[in-house]
């Protein structure tokens, strides 16, 4: 079984929170995380249809059940539940009493705002992360492997065929989920947006022409993608525009939260098709981008990420900000180094007086400059945020 870095920070949660919440995916790998972390906690499910009516109609009694610890599987399921929680911590007082777990962030976060604001602490687990599979010597030579084959456990722990995986996957949660969220009747539009987002991912957001292309008003769109995302489907790269005033691009970008159904969407068949595809740079990009929002989710921390674009055509791909301090991460697919490569970075020092270290991550070897600026295998984009 592949460990999961977040292992320590739950450890740690479970002894500083009466509830820890974690949020993420379907299949990314909650219930192993907790149930192998936790191992002598209860556990209880509420996607089974009798737990959930047992715990709708007798919260009480549901509850009751578990005179310790327990672990509590898609919360969002009976968010009732988050108002009994709470009775029971305040009166109880001991750290580690519950974890609950949830796969859409919205529903769950807006009740446990309500009911375990001050009791919980929040973790977000995504599927795998370069990191997490180089640990357990699971490697690919080229970025496309990854990219294919994607990041969800199941396809790693059983040796799914991956187009197939996405597919059942796609079928199985994305089309439930969205059902359940938006109670539509025919999904067809809302797949026409899906594929729209892969063709489109990593560009700046047009909700105008995406309204056009899909059929929808913009009020529309947007309210899918806030559904999309609250299902974590994808996730919103937000700009950097502090300090920068009026002549900053102030629209959000958007990525697939796994890269494996990125390519499944957009047709992609085997990882030959990566390198083929015109959007070889937008799918690196991706990939990238997750796998350093998955090392801030695995630390525990708000990921404090963002992109960087004025009106003067001034661009970078990805900035962190670490208190004070930005760091400027320039993202390309190219296998060999050219100084032109570079070419954003540098114009972003000079715009941006708070910036620090400066990166350049590519498919090539790790290396500093002489200017200070460091290149990183993608493979090791992770150590930016040791």
């Amino acid at each position: 079984m592949i460990e999961r870095t977040v292992s320590k920070e739950l450890k740690v949660l479970v002894g500083e929170y009466p509830v820890v919440t974690i949020l993420g995916p379907r299949q990314s790998g909650k219930t192993t995380l907790a149930k192998t972390v936790l191992t002598d906690y209860a556990y209880s499910n509420l996607e089974i249809p009798e737990t959930r009516l047992f715990a709708t109609e007798d919260p009480k009694a549901y509850l009751a059940q578990f005179l310790g610890p327990v672990i509590i599987d898609e919360i969002q399921r009976v968010p009732d539940l988050l108002s009994y929680i709470q009775g029971i911590v305040d009166e109880e007082n001991i750290e580690g009493r519950f974890v609950l777990t949830g796969s859409h962030q919205l529903q769950l976060q807006e009740a446990v705002t309500q009911s375990l604001a001050g009791r919980t602490a929040i973790l977000k687990l995504l599927p795998f992360s370069i990191a997490e599979l180089s640990k357990h010597s699971i490697s690919f030579d080229n970025f496309e492997g990854y990219c294919f084959k994607g990041f969800l456990p199941r396809i790693y722990d059983k040796s799914l065929r991956p187009a197939i995986a996405y597919s059942n996957y796609y079928q199985t949660y994305v089309e439930r989920d969205v059902r359940q969220m938006i109670k539509l009747k025919d999904l067809t539009l809302f797949e026409k947006l899906l594929k729209l987002m892969a063709g489109r991912v990593g560009q700046i957001i047009d909700y105008g022409s995406l309204s056009n292309d899909v059929g929808v008003d913009a009020k529309t769109i947007k309210n899918w993608l806030s559904i999309l995302e609250a299902s974590f489907v994808v996730f919103k790269l937000s700009p950097y525009f502090e300090n920068f005033g009026k002549r900053v691009i102030k629209s959000p970008k958007y990525y697939f939260s796994d890269v494996g159904l990125l390519c499944f969407l957009l047709g992609i068949q085997n990882e030959s098709q990566v390198l083929r595809d015109p959007l070889v740079g937008n799918i690196f990009e991706n990939l990238v981008i997750t796998d350093c929002l998955k090392t801030r989710y695995n630390q525990g921390e708000v990921p404090d990420l963002y992109y960087f674009r004025d009106s003067n055509g001034n661009e970078v791909d990805l900035v962190y900000q670490k208190g004070r301090e930005l760091v400027a991460i320039e993202i390309k697919s190219a296998t060999t180094f050219s100084s032109s490569q570079l070419k954003g970075l540098k114009r972003f020092k000079k715009i941006a007086p708070s910036i620090g270290r400066s990166f350049l991550i590519y498919n090539g070897e790790s290396k500093i400059l002489s200017d200070g600026i460091q290149t990183k295998n993608f493979k090791e984009c992770s150590t930016i945020f040791i």
